[in-house]
């Protein structure tokens, strides 16, 4: 899609609230939602699913979430009905663990943080999106998780990674608004995750960044 098109798209859609925008995105042919089942995913699992029931749901289960963000994702999971596609690392978690000194990585240790963010979450995240082809991709971005971009992220964009429209409904709810979603509709949450491919809340882990060798 050329520039002038994307623009054009943004533009019509300008002024509209996230469920417009999610009503419309999951209506395009070939829509699929991606989530790791962070605090708040509740939120764009539910607008998607309430618009299209039965459209894709693509997750990254890397082995190592903690004990309540798989409990947060049967939950959703059962609640939402959901259409999960879960897509696991060609590593198990016990392999690159006992080849990289045991424990997750912790935000200082760089090196280890982009090993597990290479072999663990990126090459079965870019498999995933490989075998699904979206056309359309869903997110649950936002702005204030993204201090570094915020400027350049809009609700809908262009990636060309991908070769598809990412669309970003919830780009700039605050806190406020998504707890405010939350107990409207009794949706549940998990504030306990912790993701070792990014180490720190504001690190980008590479999986909106230009696209990656898959590791060996």
């Amino acid at each position: 899609m050329s520039p002038a098109a994307v623009e054009s798209l943004l533009k019509s859609l300008e002024g509209q609230s996230a469920q417009e925008i999610t009503r419309w995105a999951v209506a395009q042919e070939g829509a699929v939602v991606t989530t790791n089942f962070r605090p708040y995913e509740a939120i764009i699992l539910h607008l998607a699913t309430q618009a299209a029931p039965e459209v894709p749901i693509l997750w990254v289960d890397h082995g190592t979430n903690l004990p309540e963000t798989y409990r947060f994702a049967e939950e959703c999971r059962e609640q939402l009905g959901l259409n999960l596609k879960p897509y696991l690392p060609l590593m198990t978690a016990a392999h690159w663990l006992a080849l990289n000194g045991g424990q997750i990585p912790m935000p200082d240790e760089v090196e280890r943080v982009e090993s597990f963010s290479r072999i663990m979450k990126l090459e079965p995240f870019e498999r995933g999106m490989r075998e699904l082809a979206p056309k359309i991709w869903i997110t649950a971005l936002r702005k204030e998780q993204n201090p570094q971009r915020a400027a350049s992220l809009k609700p809908v964009m262009w990636d060309a990674k991908f070769n598809c429209l990412k669309v970003n409904p919830i780009l700039e709810w605050t806190p406020t608004e998504m707890d405010a979603y939350l107990a409207e509709h009794k949706l549940p949450n998990e504030r306990t995750y912790y993701d070792p491919a990014k180490g720190d809340e504001k690190h980008e882990c590479g999986l909106h960044a230009p696209l990656t060798t898959p590791a060996a």
